[in-house]
């Protein structure tokens, strides 16, 4: 061995290369890491089975997307059913979609009566009272369209 610069040794070119330095690091840190013994570090799987399994968790994401839209549906369909269930609006619809309200009647008919307290107009209306349709009374007298006509003018 004939040292050719301070802190390296060079060996015969017949026998197999090697060159000593007086840096302890690797010269490529990304080698270095590869010549360790992979059980130590992490397990390697082939990359189709990889691809399987990403396939396999994008399905199931898009399964889970899909069941929070109809998730999401159905409780907008449960409001708009229990506010109609109180007959107190003429349009459930008037009432915003708030999903605390659904696990609370107490407070979905304490929203309505608010609601209906700001804006009156929009309350359901009952009809009483005579409103012109049907039969009014017990008639002894047969039908006649001109009667009839005579009562209503």
């Amino acid at each position: 061995m004939t040292p050719s610069e301070k802190g390296t040794a060079v060996e015969d070119p017949d026998e197999t290369a090697t060159v000593e330095t007086d840096d302890e690091q690797p010269a490529d840190p990304d080698t270095a890491a590869d010549t360790e013994d992979p059980d130590e570090n992490a397990e390697t799987f082939p990359r189709t089975y990889v691809e399987k399994l990403r396939r396999e968790n994008k399905t199931y994401r898009d399964r889970a997307k899909t069941a929070e839209a109809n998730l999401d549906t159905t409780l907008r369909e449960l409001f708009t059913a229990r506010v109609t269930a109180t007959a107190k609006l003429a349009d459930p619809d008037d009432l915003a979609y708030d999903a605390e309200l659904l696990a609370d009647e107490d407070k979905l008919s304490a929203a309505i009566d608010e609601l209906i307290a700001r804006k009156p107009h929009l309350a359901a209306r009952k009809v009483s009272g005579s409103v012109g349709q049907g039969i009014s009374g017990k008639s002894e007298e047969p039908f006649s369209l001109i009667g009839r006509l005579q009562r209503s003018a």
